[in-house]
């Protein structure tokens, strides 16, 4: 009997790996819909907010310290995000009915003192993997099963503005991720440009000429040089 051995070529290897784990969308992308059980009921992404500012998190399983401790801190900011036009959303590969009891189990923990507190926003199922490889959330040198801490900031017309990878064993900064939401607010709103270490209330960048020549000095009171290419503007 004749052996036959098949050699796939790389091109084949890369696409399958490519399929299995998934792509994440890039900045500037449309962000990839899905529809999903949730714990606040079915819903359909980015569909059903369109229009808000939206934060989608993934996060690795239920009933884990650090993420237990991101959900947290992320319930404290809620309500803030909520007066930002922000809509929030979470999911990892575990199921709703664990979903449900984490909540409940969360919602009695009085962490760093503080008054429990009742999670609103909802925690999406996806045991099969669908979204997560939608979003490239599953990344299979780490993982194969489970998401690593992804952040997607989308804006109202559903484009993917910022994006964020954690690996498996560092909790994310929600202050963080809430100065970068209101920093690409303060840009569309404005038209300008943040610094680094930029916080709300600190004076912007506005757009430089290419070249030292084409540079005028400014004559707005509350705009300022201090060298040609790095032009700030007061923000109060």
């Amino acid at each position: 009997m004749k052996k036959f051995i098949i050699i796939l070529p790389m091109f084949f290897i890369s696409c399958f790996q490519v399929w299995s784990q998934g792509t994440a969308p890039q900045l500037g992308d449309v962000a990839p819909s899905f529809t999903a059980e949730t714990t606040n009921g079915k819903l359909h992404f980015p569909g059903d907010y369109s229009g808000s500012w939206k934060i989608l998190f993934s996060h690795p399983a239920d009933f884990t310290p650090v993420c237990s401790s991101e959900i947290l801190e992320l319930g404290v900011l809620q309500d803030d995000f909520n007066k930002l036009g922000t809509k929030l959303v979470v999911l990892s590969t575990d199921a709703l009915d664990k979903h449900n009891q984490w909540i409940a189990s969360m919602e009695t923990i009085r962490y760093k003192d503080r008054e429990p507190v009742k999670l609103k926003f909802p925690l999406v199922a996806d045991e099969d993997h669908l979204i997560s490889k939608k979003y490239g959330m599953i990344h299979t040198n780490t993982n194969t099963t489970r998401d690593v801490r992804g952040v997607f900031i989308i804006d109202p017309s559903n484009k993917v503005r910022a994006l964020f990878y954690y690996p498996m064993e560092v909790g994310r900064n929600m202050d963080e991720i809430k100065r970068t939401l209101v920093a690409l607010q303060t840009a569309d709103q404005a038209h300008v440009l943040t610094p680094a270490n930029w916080r709300p209330g600190d004076d912007v960048l506005v757009n430089a000429t290419k070249t030292e020549a084409t540079t005028s000095k400014p004559t707005d009171p509350n705009v300022y040089q201090i060298v040609w290419y790095m032009t700030f503007k007061k923000m109060n």
